[in-house]
């Protein structure tokens, strides 16, 4: 089974009851049988968005710490691959968690992403395919 990347809005979402797509992110990781793995500066983002709500740092962790967040992505085994993705999308300002991301699909051979950035229906994969965001954000 493939795994499912997993972007920084949807853990914030996912801890944060008040943001908008709380409910909708919720529902798609509950449905998903899919491991979610991630990388390292998509746990940093979340935690840092995440800071100001008592004990969700905490729990982004533990989530790391229980395997519901896989974290399977080295940052120095890809570096070449990584310096690429930042030199394409250089007009799109992307930041390294969605240049790992990326990278990640390649790694895993998988367009699925739980995601809530929009530039996702423009960054490619591989040999230029498209990811397939999961959430219906309509």
């Amino acid at each position: 089974m493939r795994p499912v990347l997993l972007d920084t809005g949807v853990i914030v979402a996912l801890l944060d009851r008040g943001e908008t797509f709380h409910q909708t992110c919720s529902e798609a990781v509950r449905n998903l049988e899919a491991p979610l793995v991630t990388c390292e500066a998509v746990i940093a983002e979340s935690c840092y968005l995440l800071g100001n709500l008592r004990g969700a740092p905490e729990a982004v962790i533990e989530n790391v710490v229980v395997g519901i967040f896989q974290i399977p992505f080295q940052l120095s085994r890809e570096a070449a691959g990584l310096k690429q993705i930042l030199r394409k999308y250089r007009d799109r300002k992307i930041d390294l968690a969605d240049a790992c991301l990326i990278r990640m699909a390649d790694e895993f051979e998988t367009a699925d992403i739980l995601t809530l950035d929009k530039d996702f229906e423009i960054y490619r994969w591989g040999r230029n395919k498209p990811f397939r965001i999961l959430l219906d954000l309509n």
